[in-house]
């Protein structure tokens, strides 16, 4: 692995953080656990929510591609950084001043408990797209990927590395629940009430650290 490959694999890690411990990554893998068939429907809601993932930042990386970044990093690069940064410290601002309104789940979320395995993975596939956050970070992660200068495989690498870590808070429940089963259902409730109560203040003290980071990276390489 080239010096260059390892230091977008650690830039990627504060992007994929984001993803993976959004409400809308965690929950909706706790309540697929609930369902009539809980096996084969958690593990094909896992296989839509990857499959999402890395569709959508492939796009990202092809279109970073088409504007000449994938062979050598183009000086748009440094700029793109600043947008995203200033991006999330603003995502991160807003997630702050309504925290006290994000204490429960949607309604709709109710639902997937009933889902069978194939509209579990039409579900966790569309959940990628229409959540705002998620889909800006596999855009953000997707053209940083493809400015980086890495070449195809390098790209290819980091793309999945991106993926595994973004899906890691998806995939640890369902393959846990896969191996050790009803077992889990007390602590992966608990889990799921921490986070309705919590998740808004740590996802926003997140967003904006990350943001920072990203932002001195961006000003740094002008």
């Amino acid at each position: 692995m080239t010096v260059g490959v390892g230091s977008e694999l650690a830039e990627l890690i504060p992007l994929a953080l984001v993803v993976a411990i959004s409400p809308l990554s965690i929950i909706p893998a706790v309540l697929v656990l609930h369902t009539p068939r809980p096996r084969p429907t958690s593990l094909a809601f896992l296989a839509g929510w990857i499959f999402g993932l890395a569709a959508l930042t492939a796009i990202f990386v092809e279109v970073s591609s088409l504007l000449g970044g994938l062979e050598k990093a183009p000086r748009w690069a440094a700029w793109l950084r600043i947008v995203v940064g200033v991006a999330l410290v603003v995502f991160g601002a807003v997630r702050w001043s309504t925290r006290k309104r994000s204490n429960h789940s949607p309604a709709w979320m109710n639902k997937i408990t009933g889902a069978t395995p194939g509209r579990a993975a039409v579900i966790a596939a569309t959940l990628v797209v229409v959540n705002p956050k998620v889909l800006f970070i596999c855009a953000a992660a997707g053209l940083a990927i493809g400015s980086a200068g890495l070449g195809t495989a390098g790209a290819w690498i980091s793309e999945a590395f991106y993926v595994l870590v973004a899906g890691s808070s998806v995939a640890i429940p369902v393959l846990a629940y896969a191996v050790a089963g009803e077992r889990l259902d007390a602590p992966l409730a608990r889990l799921k009430e921490w986070m309705e109560r919590h998740n808004a203040s740590l996802v926003a003290a997140i967003l904006v650290i990350i943001g920072l980071l990203v932002l001195y990276k961006g000003i740094h390489g002008l």
